[in-house]
């Protein structure tokens, strides 16, 4: 099949406008059981799913260097290769070279996994891909443009797997080029001396914490008064010593102004708040840089940054799709409108993953898949409201995971609480975060006092990402907090801090 971006294509051969048409009107015309816009998680399991089972499918996807979606090209395995790497650099390896390499290996992954991807559709005989960019004409037909080429493709149902895109801020001096966003500062050459994060979420904390790890003297602008405002106190006041530990310097209730361009080079002080690292991770050979002017309080302060990453969030990616044309509603963000079976406006048209809004993950897009299955091919009982205790992860060093209810939620719900909180260094039981080299962080457990409910858990220590899994599935099926307390987990391992810590609940007066 060919990839090219700037051609719609089909099986091994492109389809142009002035091939003769399958139908009426002058561009080509295609029709499917079943046609997917946008090849992330949930598309593409759907894809493969219904074209193994000998439905028509036709898949519509932009760009040639986002097949397989989102997650394994510009989300979440590259920047957690990076994190990896990043976390195995020592003090006496040049930065510069280090970083090279890490984006070396983060690109021949990412490469590989492309290419499984890619085959996990092209091939199935069953289904077409479509490489160029879609817009609904109608209810369930769209138009596939690429460059100067046109098909129309038609499908008894469709689903819209867009995504989303990085927000961009209207501020002055924004189209510098030394700002970034997620994907661009994945490749940002030569790694920056000076790094200034715009927002403390999920992206802003792992790229901050991970370009840390790399050597650069990183500056994090939070708007809020504190990081995580939605998290337990103690748990956020960790994180923060952690990160500041790391020499990240945090700027809380600040906010960016404008950005100007700078004169200094790689090797100038990094801003009025702190001193360059004054390691081999500058960028000796910058020979500019940018200045970002912040409102910090009632201050205007100035930052020098060799390279500002804006990470304000994420949007859902419906711009000039046409979703009026097809009756398919959007909420105030632009997020498609869904019912709990992930139903549009539009009659037989679904939306799933992060176009429909809501918490932009991975695994929910693949819960997005069975739920449309269901619809499609099952008994269509599945839903959104089943979903119960989903947990999440940032990935900082060492990784936050989080499912359930926050001790302050419990307490605003009305509910008798027991919590158990310990800092992960004081946890004798726990001697892998040790073993590991890097014992910092908290575990926090907050537990209903009456009926022994785990409520929720926030851990932040070594391999987190994986027992907050465990702990989900406890929440999931009933399993007590007892239970977990007398669990019999290998060793040494970090799920070993349930046996301790869940020992230690205690009464929380609200």
């Amino acid at each position: 099949m060919s990839t090219s971006t700037t051609e719609p294509v089909r099986d091994s051969e492109s389809v142009r406008a002035s091939e003769p048409a399958r139908g009426s009107g002058d561009a080509p015309e295609l029709t499917f059981d079943v046609l997917v816009i946008g090849w992330g998680k949930g598309g593409k399991t759907l894809a493969a799913t219904l074209g193994g089972a000998g439905k028509r499918v036709g898949m519509v996807e932009q760009f040639d260097t986002m097949h397989g979606g989102t997650c394994i090209n510009i989300g979440c395995v590259p920047t957690k290769t990076l994190v990896h790497d990043a976390e195995q650099r020592r003090e006496d390896d040049d930065a510069q070279q280090f970083w090279a390499r890490a984006v070396e290996r983060r690109d021949t992954v990412v490469g590989k996994m492309r290419d499984v991807n890619h085959h996990m559709l092209a091939d199935l005989d069953a289904v077409t891909l479509i490489d160029g960019r879609a817009r609904f004409t109608a209810e369930r037909t769209v138009q596939v443009t690429g460059g100067d080429d046109v098909l129309t493709a038609s499908a008894d149902v469709v689903i819209v797997n867009t995504g989303a895109t990085p927000t961009r801020p209207d501020l002055p001096g924004i189209d510098s080029p030394r700002v970034h966003d997620s994907t661009s500062v994945q490749h940002v050459d030569p790694l920056p001396a000076r790094l200034t994060v715009i927002g403390a979420g999920p992206i802003g904390l792992e790229f901050a914490s991970m370009f840390a790890g790399y050597g650069a003297d990183v500056t994090l602008v939070n708007r809020r008064e504190r990081l995580l405002p939605d998290e337990d106190e103690d748990v956020a006041a960790e994180v923060t010593s952690v990160l500041e530990g790391d020499g990240i310097h945090v700027l809380h209730e600040a906010s960016a102004v404008r950005i100007e361009d700078g004169a200094g080079s790689g090797n100038s002080t990094a801003s009025e708040d702190s001193s360059a690292s004054g390691s081999s991770s500058a960028s000796e050979n910058s020979s500019a840089s940018a200045v970002v002017v912040l409102r910090v309080g009632s201050e205007e302060r100035r930052i020098e940054a060799d390279a500002i990453l804006l990470a304000t969030g994420r949007r859902p990616a419906t711009d000039d799709l046409g979703l009026e044309q097809a009756g398919i509603d959007v909420d105030e963000r632009g997020a498609i409108v869904v019912d709990e079976h992930l139903r549009t406006s539009a009659e037989n048209v679904y939306a799933i993953g992060d176009v429909h809004g809501g918490s932009q993950q991975t695994y929910l897009s693949l819960d997005d898949f069975r739920i449309v299955l269901s619809q499609l091919q099952g008994d269509g009982e599945r839903t959104t409201t089943d979903r119960v205790a989903v947990p999440t992860t940032t990935f900082l060093t060492p990784p936050l995971a989080a499912v359930g209810l926050t001790a302050g939620e419990a307490l605003a719900a009305g509910r008798d609480v027991l919590v158990a909180s310990q800092k992960t260094a004081t946890i004798k039981a726990m001697p892998r975060p040790k073993a590991v080299g890097d014992p910092r962080g908290i575990v926090k457990f907050v537990v209903d006092a009456r009926t022994d409910e785990i409520l929720g858990a926030r851990l932040f220590h070594v391999d987190a990402q994986e027992v907050i899994n465990l702990v989900a599935l406890a929440m999931r099926t009933g399993t007590t907090a007892t239970q977990l307390k007398n669990g019999i987990w290998t060793h040494p391992a970090s799920t070993e801090s349930l046996n301790e810590t869940l020992g230690k609940l205690e009464p929380l007066e609200g």
